[in-house]
C-alpha cells in the first residue's frame, strides 16, 4: 500500500457494487476520495467510470494501493473468500478492512483474530436505511472494532451516514442482525393487523395515520407499508432472502448465548415459509402479499395489493 501524503485522503477500495454499494461509492467520490471498485458483475464495474471511480479486474487489484478496504457483500462466507484472496495476493498490508456487509458476528470475531496475526485491523460497520439511505447518505452505521482502527475509518464512513459506536469487533454485526429480526417481525405483525383492519372495513391509509401517531408505529407503518406495499410496487431494494438470512443470524446468536427466542423462532419459520413460495428475487416487502393471501377468502378485501396467488399470480 502506498502511504498517503500528509493531509491527503486515503485511497479506498470498495468490493461489492450492488444496490447498496454503488451509491455508497458515489458518495465517497463526491467527498473527494479516490475509489477503486470491484464486483463480480462486469457491468457494475463499468458503471464506475460514470461517477468518477476506477474499476478493477479483481478485489486484489482494487486493494493494491488502498489505505482502507470496504467490503459490501452478501454474507460471511463471501467476505471470508475475498479476504483469503486479498491475503494471498499480499494486497492488504498496512490497510484497515471495513466489513459493511451483514455478516455473522461470531465469524467476524474469528476473522478479526486471524487478521490480527498479520497486523491487519478489521472493523465491522453494517448499515441500516436501505437504498434510499445509501443514496442520501443517511444510513445508520453500526461500528465495531478497536479504537485506533475505528478512528482511522470514521471520516470515511461518516460520508455515508451516521456512525454509532457499538463496541468491540463483531458488535456491529450482532446489532444489525437483531435490528433486522425486529424489522421483519414488525413487518409481519403490521401486515396481519392491516389485513384484519381492512377485513373489518377500515381504510388502510387511516389505519396507518393512526398507527403512526400512536404506540404501534414502526418502520413498517412509517415507511414500508405507505411507500412500498400500499402502492403495490414492492421495491424497497432489499431482498427477502437477505432479510431471512439476517433473521437466522440473530436467531443463531440467541441460541448460542442461551437467550430466549420463542417469538424469534416463530418469525423465522413464517418468513421461511413465505420465502419458499414467493419468487427467489422477491423484495422483502412482498411478505405483505403473502400474508394477504392467508386466512379466509370470504373476508371483505385485502390491504396489500396483488395478494400472492402462486407462480402465475402476476401473469
Amino acid at each position: 500500500m502506498a502511504e498517503p501524503t500528509a493531509g491527503a485522503l486515503p485511497s479506498v477500495a470498495f468490493v461489492g457494487l450492488g444496490n447498496m454499494g454503488f451509491p455508497m461509492v458515489s458518495r465517497l467520490v463526491s467527498a473527494g476520495y479516490d475509489v477503486h471498485g470491484f464486483d463480480v458483475s462486469p457491468d457494475a464495474v463499468e458503471r464506475l467510470e460514470g461517477i468518477g471511480a476506477s474499476g478493477a479486474a479483481s478485489a486484489a487489484a482494487a486493494a493494491a494501493d488502498a489505505g482502507v478496504i470496504i467490503l459490501m457483500l452478501p454474507n460471511s462466507a463471501i467476505v471470508q473468500s475475498v479476504v483469503d484472496d486479498l491475503l494471498a495476493a499480499d494486497a492488504v498490508a498496512g490497510s484497515v478492512i471495513v466489513d459493511m456487509s451483514s455478516s455473522e458476528p461470531l465469524a467476524t470475531r474469528a476473522l478479526a483474530a486471524r487478521l490480527a496475526d498479520f497486523d491487519i485491523a478489521l472493523v465491522d460497520a453494517p448499515v441500516s436505511g436501505g437504498v434510499t439511505g445509501a443514496v442520501n447518505g443517511t444510513l445508520t452505521i453500526m461500528v465495531g472494532g478497536d479504537d485506533a482502527a475505528v478512528e482511522q475509518v470514521l471520516p470515511i464512513v461518516s460520508e455515508l451516514g451516521k456512525p454509532v459506536r457499538t463496541g468491540s469487533v463483531g458488535s456491529g454485526h450482532a446489532i444489525k442482525a437483531l435490528n433486522n429480526l425486529l424489522s421483519a417481525t414488525h413487518l409481519w405483525a403490521t401486515s396481519e393487523a392491516m389485513e384484519t383492519g381492512v377485513a373489518f372495513g377500515l381504510d388502510p391509509e387511516v389505519m396507518l395515520a393512526v398507527f403512526n401517531t400512536s404506540s404501534g408505529r414502526s418502520g413498517s407503518t412509517q415507511n414500508k407499508w405507505p411507500n412500498f406495499v400500499l402502492p403495490g410496487s414492492y421495491d424497497s431494494g432489499f431482498g427477502l432472502a437477505l432479510m431471512l438470512k439476517d433473521m437466522k443470524i440473530a436467531l443463531g446468536l440467541a441460541d448460542s448465548t442461551h437467550a430466549p427466542h420463542a417469538l424469534s423462532s416463530r418469525a423465522v419459520e413464517l418468513w421461511s415459509t413465505a420465502a419458499a413460495e414467493l419468487p427467489p428475487g422477491a423484495d422483502h416487502t412482498e411478505v405483505a402479499r403473502w400474508v394477504a393471501a392467508m386466512g379466509s377468502g370470504e373476508r371483505a378485501g385485502y390491504a396489500a395489493p396483488r395478494p400472492w396467488g402462486g407462480a402465475d399470480a402476476d401473469a
